[in-house]
């Protein structure tokens, strides 16, 4: 059982689950359009067993019997995506079939209690819009203010919050320097682009949101601590430049309008036209701010061009991504974000959660998540203005390049049946927020 009971959290504190759109809801049904992702995994060596989102956990189908059990176990929201591609299949004309779905998704998450707590963007880039070159086109950041507005006009009088897009490093970074998402580059020309028009297209949606009225927008970065490998003076160097580029980049861009120079010595050569332009636009004001944290990284120097890096194996137990499970890291970034970039706008901890190859008796996952409930904790006690923490995931989901072999889930899913079967840390979790009802309508 957890040890960290809802009791133990301000009146009001927010507890949810998360999902996301291509990883549950099977892209094969509703009039869906091709997306880069689709691409990505018919490619040999993209992805594990070259497996995609074309059925994943078929949420499109089961989303009442999925809600059912995110209301079962207490919690007060439900972060979910939508895509892209399902709604603006080509990337600009609205697929009514798509809009329909999201209408049911959201009216059904209300018939049960539940705040609607969405994400517009969580990878799945329409094909037709990734032909003509994706997050590298600055004219994409207009193609997303489009979308959002088709989105919220049917959804938005319901939705509890909306962020932009998920893990903008992942967007970025992640897939346009590594190679190791959709589309796949290992360009740095690329990634500067792709970095920075994520960040304008998050303004853009910022200001088509609040153009029909809606509060609750905000934005979700995905966090990691690093660490310097050893005492030497170039591992302390390399941590900070790790740190520039993953965490200090996009926190920096949204709330002081400036890029770490640690980044910007390799990315100036490489930007869009007069991109300090965009600032004012990528810091359209926000009501709360979401951080994805799962673990830290050893970082140490590596030689050749920039950055120079390379993560070294920690001694710390792992999860099943080979992740080390660091609690630490979430109090502090919680800690450093309000003190250096936010403030008293409300913080959000919008995933949390470990893989694990334990089918359904977890412990493992329960030791994580009371873990890092125990860091939001120590968090508050010093003064940060957390307001909320989510769990990844309500379900075992399609993992990206990872395909279905890493389970994240509350839930185990058969993928052969689809059935759905509680782990352990799901009736953890849902004794722990029975524990006191009060905090159920924040």
């Amino acid at each position: 059982m957890l040890r960290h009971a809802r009791a133990d959290f301000p009146d009001g504190f927010l507890f949810g689950t998360a999902t996301s759109a291509y990883q549950i809801e099977g892209h094969a049904y509703g009039g869906a359009g091709p997306t880069h992702w689709d691409s990505f995994a018919a490619t040999p060596g993209n992805v594990v067993r070259a497996e995609d989102g074309a059925y994943a956990c078929d949420h499109y189908h089961r989303y009442e019997e999925d809600l059912d059990l995110v209301a079962g176990a207490g919690f007060d929201g439900y972060r979910f995506s939508t895509s892209w591609a399902r709604v603006m299949p080509d990337g600009v004309n609205v697929n009514p079939e798509g809009l329909d779905f999201y209408d049911r998704l959201v009216d059904a998450m209300c018939a049960r209690g539940l705040k609607p707590m969405a994400t517009l963007y969580h990878w799945e880039l329409p094909q037709a819009l990734a032909d003509v070159g994706g997050w590298r086109n600055g004219d994409i950041a207009d193609r997303f203010a489009d979308f959002t507005t088709a989105v919220m006009r049917r959804i938005g009088d319901r939705v509890h919050s909306v962020a932009p897009i998920n893990e903008p490093w992942c967007v970025g970074y992640l897939s346009h320097f590594m190679g190791l998402h959709a589309p796949g580059l290992r360009d740095i020309r690329a990634t500067a682009r792709a970095m920075h028009h994520v960040l304008v297209a998050h303004g853009r949606a910022i200001q088509a949101m609040r153009a029909l009225g809606m509060t609750g927008l905000g934005c979700v970065f995905n966090l990691e601590w690093s660490e310097p490998a050893d005492d030497s003076p170039a591992a302390r160097e390399a941590a900070a430049r790790y740190d520039a580029i993953y965490n200090r980049f996009f926190l920096g861009g949204v709330f002081k309008g400036a890029y770490p120079d640690a980044v910007m010595e390799a990315f100036a050569p490489h930007m869009p036209d007069k991109w300090q332009d965009d600032f004012p636009t990528i810091q359209e004001p926000l009501d709360w701010c979401g951080l994805n944290y799962y673990t830290r990284k050893l970082i140490g120097p590596a030689p050749g061009p920039w950055p120079s890096l390379a993560e070294v194996e920690g001694p710390l137990p792992k999860t099943q991504m080979g992740w080390e499970i660091y609690p630490d890291g979430l109090r502090d970034f919680l800690v450093r974000t309000a003190r250096d970039y936010t403030g008293d706008l409300p913080l959000f901890v919008t995933e949390n959660g470990c893989a694990s190859a334990i089918p359904f008796d977890d412990a493992d996952r329960i030791a994580y998540l009371d873990a890092h409930l125990g860091a939001v904790r120590e968090a508050i006690a010093a003064g940060a203005p957390v307001a909320g923490y989510v769990v990844w995931s309500l379900l075992d989901n399609y993992e990206w390049a990872l395909g279905y072999e890493k389970r994240f889930g509350l839930v185990h899913v058969d993928f052969d049946t689809l059935t759905r079967t509680p782990k352990a840390s799901y009736r953890a979790v849902a004794a722990a927020l029975d524990a006191q009802q009060g905090g159920a309508d924040a």
